[in-house]
């Protein structure tokens, strides 16, 4: 594996756009857009043979034109032009393309894309995706709709369609990204590579990935191992059906291979697969919270003795456990709830609870023995009031010192908006479900087992 001029990619000084267009709508279009309108500090160099201006910045007519050599090219012309443009590039001294440019699939496109850099060491991320985004650096070099907020997870798809449903996905929801690298079919630049860059990147706190196929596992496995010893690594593997795999194929022209190895592989590296998009960036969340289990049995302390019942029900069907509460923890909570609580888990305390009711209960399970977690639901009432218990929960955690991971759930949407502030700014982590927030601690029993692997 190699991070040899990636240097080149993250760090650009000057960036070419070789295909910029005025066309509106053409790719070549968008790519000038975004570099333009992103804050990259420094020059960008649009290429198109016509000359002239491009959104009103001057235009050369070919690479040997630059007034001076670029660290990264951007390339969206037509795929049979690509090979001679990496030569010349090479040879003017840049050290890194984007190819966005479709089409080179064919084997021997794909030869001559790898033989025009590989006498200049040039590395290339792509053909046929979507860009590059770095928008701590302003830099967004693709043609996706938006450029997202500076932040520390960093996410690397083969996918150009599924980048952008996540980006439009996640920036609605406040996250933000260090990078975000699309490597479409994979000539040169690969997970590998990514993940062995990545692991030592200082504005990176979490991988994400989004894969189809990985072509050289060797290369994967430890790059993997090493990045997620620093940091959490969360994937995406398509192609767990066998007409998922032949999509995947379709799609990349590579073979998705058996998905249990694919499984077994990801959990010897320390990293935790997920199931679906959002899943993702929930799993990220939780996983960058700092929370650490013990084990799978975790209790569930709520005003609403369905949501209860919802939350033990997801944990049996994700393979956790329900606590078996202590009778010290038992005859705690009996001095403290009303006699028509559940008297078990999921602890019921009630519709009427009010907030001491909350931090009562929660401070008995806090130092059960037999409770790797605590699940805290709220379901919104017109007799008590759900910011309240809240704030009730914050406070009990801070008063307690617990190191146990605890968990919440405020179920609903307009009544609960100022609970979930103060969640999120207390560092609890918080879930609009209460299957959600049992998936997130399945999430948190899985990595730890997997780093255990690791180790």
């Amino acid at each position: 594996m190699t991070t040899r001029n990636l240097d080149a990619l993250f760090e650009p000084r000057a960036i070419a756009l070789i295909g910029a267009s005025n066309q509106p709508g053409s790719v070549g279009h968008v790519v000038a857009r975004n570099l333009q309108e992103s804050g990259f500090k420094g020059p960008v160099l649009p290429v198109n043979p016509a000359g002239g201006a491009i959104r009103s910045t001057l235009a050369y007519a070919s690479v040997a034109d630059l007034p001076m050599t670029p660290d990264l090219a951007v390339i969206a012309t037509p795929a049979p032009t690509v090979p001679g443009l990496i030569s010349e590039l090479g040879a003017r001294g840049c050290r890194a393309a984007v190819v966005i440019s479709a089409g080179l699939g064919d084997p021997a496109f794909r030869q001559a894309l790898l033989d025009a850099s590989r006498p200049y060491l040039l590395r290339i991320i792509g053909p046929n995706c979507l860009g590059f985004l770095s928008p701590p650096r302003g830099i967004n070099a693709s043609f996706a709709q938006l450029t997202p907020a500076p932040g520390g997870l960093a996410l690397v798809a083969q996918s150009g369609a599924v980048t952008t449903a996540a980006l439009d996905w996640a920036c609605g929801r406040g996250f933000g990204f260090s990078h975000v690298v699309t490597l479409g079919d994979m000539a040169d630049v690969d997970f590998g590579d990514m993940l062995d860059y990545l692991a030592l990147d200082d504005a990176t706190r979490a991988i994400l990935l989004y894969v189809e196929s990985v072509t050289d596992a060797r290369k994967f496995m430890t790059a993997g191992r090493i990045a997620a010893r620093a940091k959490p690594v969360v994937v995406i593997k398509t192609g767990r059906s066998a007409a998922g795999a032949k999509a995947a194929f379709s799609h990349t022209g590579a073979l998705a291979g058996a998905d249990a190895v694919y499984d077994a592989a990801f959990r010897r590296a320390g990293m935790l697969r997920v199931g679906q998009l959002r899943e993702l960036f929930d799993a990220v969340t939780t996983l960058s919270s700092g929370l650490k289990v013990r084990g799978d049995r975790l209790a569930v302390l709520t005003n609403g003795g369905g949501a209860g019942v919802l939350a033990i029900d997801a944990l049996e069907q994700l393979g956790g456990r329900p606590a078996e509460l202590q009778p010290e923890t038992i005859e705690a909570l009996n001095r403290a709830l009303p006699a028509t609580w559940s008297g078990g888990n999921p602890v019921d305390i009630i519709g009427d609870a009010p907030p001491e009711r909350y931090g009562a209960a929660l401070e008995a399970l806090l130092t059960d023995p037999g409770a790797d977690a605590v699940l805290v639901l709220n379901c919104p009432t017109a007799i008590a009031d759900g910011e309240a218990a809240a704030r009730q929960v914050v406070e009990t955690l801070k008063a307690t010192r617990s190191r146990r991971p605890v968990l919440t759930s405020w179920l609903g949407e307009v009544s609960q908006v100022e609970a979930r502030r103060l969640f999120a700014q207390a560092h609890i982590p918080s879930h609009e479900t209460p299957d959600e927030a049992v998936r997130a601690f399945t999430h948190l029993v899985q990595y730890e087992k997997n780093q255990a692997q690791l180790m």
